[in-house]
């Protein structure tokens, strides 16, 4: 036995127990649960402390790291943090103890392969992906659920919570993670335990904390297209056993892999970010401390809107009747308007693979954030408070794939979006006969959004059916209406978002033997959810005086003339006939009156093109208001077979808020989504405890599943009062959707020097009812613009995900120095990327591996890896449409110093 000081008092142990140790010591040093980075500081500091006194230091037995053991960056760690553990229960815990379907990825394995996005978290855990779009609109699904476009008014299918502060806006998760310690993926509805609910699932990240242990590391990335990737975190004591802090920045800068033809300065997929965190630890007794941090990430471009090829568009619909290509590059790139400039064709160029646009711009993005989380131990209970903020700003300016001067600060933009929330949690001691956490969680958010769409000087001959067209470019009259029908016009259509939640959860484990655990849980969220929305005429551009006269009841101020150009008998005031005698006398040089016949049509036809883009105008409209009370179930039972195998089953239900949002300048609210989950599956330790499997089979029922659907359209179906109703594309409800199917997470360490992690899913997600699917493309020629899907996997479904990673760590013999080498390879099956279903969406099967090699001294002072992403330059595509797609990032090389100082 050795005896030595703690922090708050003088504890006996065994040295093969200090594991237990730092546990225990942990408690009122730390803000929340120890992280793997916080059990190796008090590790070394214990060590220190025996070899102060001069004792032998014997190797702590295993204790399990927050994050999976595939990351084993120090031989030493895999014996000493050998069992997997997890926070997802807001307690350390080991992996196999809890009853639900979790992954695992560690910090550690993130930082090793610079891997920093949600894209890249996605490859390494099973049954989980990212749908690629931009900042604002891409989203994560887990069991192929929730793989849709964000909209702003949608709450996340899949939760995303950082350090204890979830996050209410999908876009939130689109910034890089850095200084990572853990991050943990939870299946099936969440929101029992802590933060906000979410009906398909949640990712929890946890950042490294501050210590009272000194630490700074760094590492540096260099490779292709200049990329440079630096990242640095500091921290330690400012005041001893009283005030820690940590610091840690990231700086991500590179070009673009595809450069825009119309300027090569500009690329897409280039990087340009940089982020700072700071985090404060105040531990004034053994019974409170409080953690401070303060974050921001800085206005940044990045070129990713636009990032498409074009393919030539088929000439036959999917009926077998021929589609006219009226509105299509093909046609609008032959008329002479856009042959005047000689060195750009639709087949030298436009179909050439490559982007070539003029007006595009990057997306702007930048977000802010700030946390307080305060732990008050009140006798063998813990009261935790957070307080969290984060914003979001977004703006993107768009173009039509072309160097023409067509579209003109397009796009969408989010002046501000902040979210302010507010739980208190209190959890009682562990090792009676029951133990719970209970809380309350409040939130507020508001959202700033506005669409705009806005038109250039040859907008007008693009937008022209061909009738227009012929009729404008026959003389330079018609030419100068057709420039001035669109140019430099502008509508906005901004909506002023505003929610609310409110929840009461708790969650308990009856322990109602040493072999049998019950685990059940109940949140009610009452929820509160407000929209309004408006569209109008943001800038007038060259032709005002072309605007129709009344859109939807609104003057827009026009004259009123027929599809002829005549005007209409007593329908124009004084007013209007003197801005008719104007358009005459601009464009033709003479009153209305003494207009020919031709010429009227011609002012006609201008006229008709800006009324058509300008299409919808609608005054200040509210959405109905919302008022939900959504429930959310745990019921899981757990059985200890013994000490190497836990089974379990688990009833899992929650809800998604319904969406309030106008349509067309009417209210058309979406219904909350109702997600019911089974789950029965096995977690068991085997091989001599080499090999850590969990497996489970699952059946996912939704319904009234939130998607893009055909709506009920009361604008157009008003405005044409022929007795036909018509729909519209909008996020609907999909009546019913299951997803069912085995998942499995694993990690081996039975080879020397080696671990291997590895996990995998059959998913089969499908339309169980879903009759109103929009057409895709190939079926616009429909009368009908909906059709009945019913059985049809789900899009960015695919049956079969599997990724394996792994590391090999060894001494190289009398060098003082360590070799290393990891890995990660993600594999998807094939699956539609289309959200309406088309058959020419369909990606193909591929696999994606990340790889490093490299060499370091044994105390981690210093580490050279030469890194290749996407290794064998898979080239698949992951957004495919029947004239277009995204083409794939491919590999990339850089060499990474890394080190402690």
């Amino acid at each position: 036995m050795t005896d030595f000081s703690l922090r708050h008092g003088r504890v006996p142990f065994r040295l093969s127990s200090i594991a237990t140790v730092v546990l225990m010591a942990c408690g009122p040093a730390y803000a929340a649960d120890p992280t793997v980075a916080e059990l190796q500081a008090e590790i070394a500091r214990l060590k220190q402390i025996i070899a102060a006194q001069g004792g032998a230091v014997a190797e702590p037995v295993a204790v399990a790291p927050t994050s999976a053991p595939a990351a084993t960056p120090e031989p030493e760690e895999a014996q000493t943090l050998g069992e997997l553990t997890v926070r997802a229960r807001n307690r350390l815990e080991r992996l196999k103890e809890v009853p639900v379907s979790i992954s695992v990825v560690s910090g550690n394995e993130l930082d090793n392969l610079q891997a920093r996005d949600v894209a890249s978290i996605t490859q390494r855990a099973a049954n989980v992906s990212w749908n690629q779009g931009n900042a604002r609109t891409s989203a994560i699904s887990i069991r192929g659920l929730g793989k849709q476009a964000q909209t702003d008014a949608m709450d996340p299918s899949v939760g995303i919570t950082v350090d204890g502060v979830s996050y209410a806006y999908n876009p939130l998760s689109s910034f890089d993670f850095y200084d990572v310690d853990a991050v943990e993926v939870l299946r099936g509805p969440q929101g029992t335990l802590y933060g906000k609910n979410a009906s398909m699932g949640a990712i929890n990240i946890t950042t490294r904390k501050p210590t009272f242990t000194p630490d700074s590391s760094f590492s540096l990335a260099l490779g292709e297209n200049n990329r440079v990737i630096a990242n640095a975190a500091v921290g330690g004591p400012l005041i001893d056993n009283l005030l820690a802090w940590r610091a840690a920045f990231t700086v991500d800068k590179g070009q673009g892999v595809y450069p825009n033809a119309y300027n090569g300065d500009f690329g897409y997929k280039n990087k340009d970010n940089v982020s700072g965190r700071v985090q404060f630890l105040l531990t004034p007794s053994a019974d409170f401390s409080a953690l401070l941090k303060l974050e921001v990430t800085p206005r940044h471009e990045e070129y990713y809107n636009g990032w498409t090829f074009f393919t030539p568009t088929p000439t036959q619909y999917a009926n077998g009747l021929p589609n006219p290509l009226s509105t299509d590059a093909a046609t609008r790139l032959t008329r002479r308007w856009f042959q005047q400039q000689a060195d750009y064709t639709y087949a030298g160029n436009y179909l050439a693979a490559q982007v070539n646009q003029d007006s595009q711009r990057p997306l702007v993005t930048a977000t802010n954030g700030a946390s307080a989380t305060l732990t008050w131990k009140l006798g063998e209970y813990t009261l935790t408070s957070i307080s969290g903020y984060k914003d979001f700003y977004f703006q993107a300016r768009n173009d039509e794939g072309t160097p023409f001067d067509i579209s003109k600060n397009g796009g969408g933009y989010v002046s501000r979006n902040a979210q302010v929330s507010e739980e208190l949690r209190l959890t009682s001691p562990v090792g009676g006969a029951v133990d719970y956490q209970t809380g309350l969680y409040l939130l507020s958010q508001k959202n700033n959004y506005s669409s705009r769409t806005g038109f250039g000087s040859d907008a007008g001959a693009w937008f022209a059916t061909g009738a227009q067209y012929t009729a404008l470019d026959k003389d330079g009259a018609g030419r100068y209406l057709l420039q001035n029908s669109l140019s430099r016009l502008e509508t906005n259509t901004p909506q002023d978002i505003h929610s609310k939640s409110a929840a009461l959860y708790g969650q308990a484990n009856w322990h109602v033997s040493e072999q049998l655990t019950v685990t059940g849980g109940l949140r009610i969220t009452a929820e509160d959810r407000k929209n309004s929305s408006t569209k109008f005429i943001a800038e007038e551009g060259f032709g005002s005086e072309l605007d129709p006269a009344v859109v939807n009841g609104i003057a827009t101020g026009g004259f009123n003339s027929d599809a002829n150009g005549n005007l209409a008998v007593n329908g124009n005031t004084a007013a209007q006939l003197a801005l008719a005698n104007l358009a005459a006398q601009k464009y033709f040089g003479v009153a209305y009156a003494a207009l020919t016949t031709d010429q009227k049509k011609q002012l006609a036809a201008a006229k008709a093109i800006r009324a058509a883009n300008i299409g919808v105008v609608y005054n200040t409209t509210r959405a109905d208001t919302i008022h939900d009370r959504q429930p959310t179930i745990l019921l899981s039972p757990s059985y200890r077979i013994n000490d190497n195998v836990t089974g379990y089953v688990s009833f899992q239900y929650g809800e998604k808020a319904s969406i309030a949002q106008v349509i067309n300048g009417y209210s058309n609210n979406a219904r909350p989504e109702k997600s019911t989950s089974y789950e029965i599956g096995v977690k068991t330790t085997l091989l001599d405890k080499k090999l850590t499997l969990s497996a489970d089979l699952f059946l996912n029922n939704i319904k009234d599943y939130q998607q893009a659907v055909q709506v009920y359209d009361a604008y157009t179906t008003a405005q044409k009062s022929d007795g036909t109703l018509y729909y519209t594309a909008a996020t609907g409800n999909a009546a019913k959707v299951r997803a069912q199917g085995l998942e499995f997470d694993g990690v081996y360490s039975g080879l020397p020097n080696t671990v291997l992690r590895f996990s995998g899913a059959y998913n089969d997600a499908y339309y169980k009812d879903f009759k109103n699917s929009s057409n895709p493309l190939e079926m616009a020629n429909l009368a009908t613009p909906y059709r009945d899907v019913t059985g049809q996997n789900l899009p960015g479904t695919a049956k079969f995900t599997f990724n394996v990673g792994g590391e090999y760590r060894a001494p190289v013999k009398g060098w003082n120095k360590e070799f290393h080498a990891n890995f990660n390879t993600a594999y998807s099956s094939k699956y539609n990327s289309d959200v309406s279903l088309s058959s020419y969406a369909w990606v193909p099967a591929y696999s994606i591996t990340d790889f490093g090699i490299g060499l370091g001294t044994l105390d981690k002072k210093f580490d050279v890896t030469l890194l290749a992403k996407n290794l064998f330059d898979d080239r698949t595509s992951q957004v495919v449409t029947w004239n277009s797609y995204v083409p794939a990032v491919g590999r990339w090389v850089g060499i990474v110093f890394s080190g402690k100082l």
